[in-house]
């Protein structure tokens, strides 16, 4: 159980504030993360990692010589931010460029994406690429769908080295894409971990059993094994791992024994003992093996074994010095270079379109929902988690309070500010967006955004203005997400409500009436996902888990328009 902190929902904050603190001469901290100590120098192509928090040392704890420039930090197993990957990635850029490292996970993908774009738009050559080396979440033929885990470290560390060494932009992305195709993982659970202020385990291991197929964000394992010796357990690692040798490899193998962070070095020697033997009788040449904590999952019981099969390239770079807060090898001066400045976050303006009176009525009305919407949602936080935590990593609930809050916030600050609907709504996607992270912060930023753009800040919606913004919405996340209807996700309640929506105002309603009538609609197609499997996102892996329960996002979009349609009945 995670049993230290102040307030959950200040948890990475509160971390980040420590950290930064006892590693200064390493590290400072930037909106959105933290960056090098040192200004990135000229020529220099800057790496930076990122995903959630809770995997410690991974992301922040390598940020240093020979390793990465930067890394951004999002809550607790959710995604950062799109905002917050620019934020850190500018601050780490000098003039060569930056490349972008996560895991293969949808929030990650989304969002570190679309900083991308902004990043060029701006004039910064960036370039991203997700880790695919878990072996259990999709099979050889489907690589591309396969989660990054403990093999974020061995791309990240080439990805770093190499740069260090002075490579260019296009050299540094290559090494990366080599030395993820070359790197493997298998891992086990043997109990669960617990977010901050949760009074019980995302998942549990059932007594004498232990999950195959873990993953680093608390998904529990794909199959259920009964709990082995150390030697078994090394052979079932070895063994699935070095089935999947890729062609051509050669014998000599990094090799990365994982605690997820309950279970601790003296066992993890015990399984080594066996491992180091099994990859000799193999005919395997082990160098610089690792074993120890190096992406964990808060207190999460078990462990995981990666191989990367090395040449000559890839060899150099992973024995190469490096100095980080958690990570040291070789000699290395980890701060040598110029001194970075203290970094203070300018304050935001958020400009405010003239709206006309009735737009500015209708802002404040928008404004008003929202405050509902996020009361809402932390009333039914510990609900959506729940239902999250059954095939996914049980943090949807604290996303929707994080993203809601902060959207009302926006839009109450915009609305006194005379802002009008579509003023009021684009402050609030982009709150959403910025605070949430995750896959539900970008989707509902970027519905909330073309909502907006249908809408303008001139005038009361017509009825069919409404039912275009909402398919505007929709259609927005659909592009975005990559995802369709039945693949168990929360289109699977908005695309219902939307088409339901516009039959009503085609036969005649208003739109608060077609809304009242809809949202039922929602309600049930929510409800309904519990038969689907997943076709996207993390409970993927975990498909077969998941049918009974229905999808977190589905259920909390139906239960924010349910509570729109509250409020536009009191208005009546």
């Amino acid at each position: 159980m995670t049993r230290l902190f102040n307030d959950p929902a200040t948890f990475t904050e509160d971390m980040l504030g420590g950290f930064l603190d006892i590693h200064a001469s390493y590290v400072v901290g930037v909106p959105g993360g933290v960056v090098r100590a040192t200004e990135t120098p000229p020529g220099k192509v800057a790496v930076v990692v990122g995903g959630g928090s809770g995997h410690y040392p991974a992301f922040c704890g390598v940020v240093g010589a020979g390793f990465a420039d930067g890394a951004v930090v999002g809550n607790i197993f959710t995604s950062p931010s799109a905002q917050e990957a620019v934020s850190v990635a500018r601050a780490a850029h000098g003039d060569a460029g930056v490349l972008l490292l996560t895991g293969n996970y949808a929030g990650d993908v989304m969002n570190f994406g679309l900083a991308v774009e902004q990043l060029r738009a701006d004039g910064i050559d960036a370039r991203f690429l997700t880790v695919t080396d878990d072996i259990a979440s999709a099979g050889p033929e489907d690589l591309v769908r396969r989660r990054g885990i403990a093999g974020d470290f061995t791309v990240f560390r080439c990805a770093g080295a190499c740069s260090e060494e002075g490579a260019d932009l296009d050299e540094v992305e290559r090494v990366a894409v080599k030395a993820n195709a070359a790197t493997r993982t298998l891992g086990v659970a043997f109990d669960g971990c617990t977010l901050p202020g949760a009074d019980r385990p995302l998942f549990t291991v059932p007594a004498g059993t232990m999950g195959l197929g873990l993953g680093i964000h608390g998904e529990p394992g794909i199959a259920s094994h009964e709990m082995p010796t150390a030697a078994e357990l090394a052979r079932l690692l070895v063994s699935g791992v070095v089935a999947e040798k890729p062609a051509g490899a050669s014998g000599r193998v990094a090799v990365i024994l994982n605690g997820l962070g309950r279970t601790k070095y003296e066992e993890l020697f015990v399984v080594w003992n066996s491992v180091a033997a099994l990859l000799a009788e193999s005919g395997y040449t082990v160098v610089h093996p690792e074993v120890g904590e190096l992406v964990t999952s808060l207190d999460m019981a078990g462990c995981s074994l990666t191989v990367m099969w090395l040449d000559e390239e890839l060899e150099r770079l992973w024995t190469s010095p490096a100095d980080t807060p958690a990570y040291r090898k070789g000699g290395v001066s980890a701060q040598a270079g110029v001194g970075r400045s203290q970094f203070t976050q300018a304050a935001v303006h958020v400009a405010v379109a003239d709206a006309d009176p009735a737009s500015q009525a209708g802002g404040r009305v928008v404004a008003e929902s929202f405050s509902a919407i996020a009361a809402q949602m932390v009333e039914s936080e510990d609900d959506l988690g729940k239902i999250d935590a059954v095939a996914g990593d049980g943090d949807h609930g604290r996303g929707m309070v994080k993203g809601s809050t902060a959207a009302a916030e926006a839009a109450r600050a915009v609305a006194a500010q005379a802002g009008g609907i579509a003023s009021v709504l684009r402050a609030a996607g982009d709150a959403w967006a910025a605070k949430a992270g995750g896959t539900s912060g970008v989707l509902w930023g970027a519905a909330l955004n073309a909502a907006a753009g249908v809408l303008g800040d001139h005038g009361l919606p017509g009825d069919t203005a409404v039912a275009a913004a909402l398919r505007a919405g929709y259609d927005a996340l659909a592009a975005l997400g990559k995802a369709a209807r039945g693949d168990k996700t929360m289109l699977d309640a908005f695309g219902p409500f939307v088409d339901a929506f516009a039959e009503s105002v085609n036969a005649g309603a208003d739109w608060r009436s077609a809304w009242s009538q809809s949202a039922e609609v929602a309600h049930k197609a929510a409800a309904s996902t519990a038969e689907l499997r997943p076709m996207v996102g993390r409970a993927r892996p975990l498909a077969e888990r998941s049918i009974g329960t229905p999808d977190a996002g589905a259920v909390s979009l139906a239960l924010c328009i349910t509570t729109v349609t509250q409020l536009i009945e009191e208005k009546r």
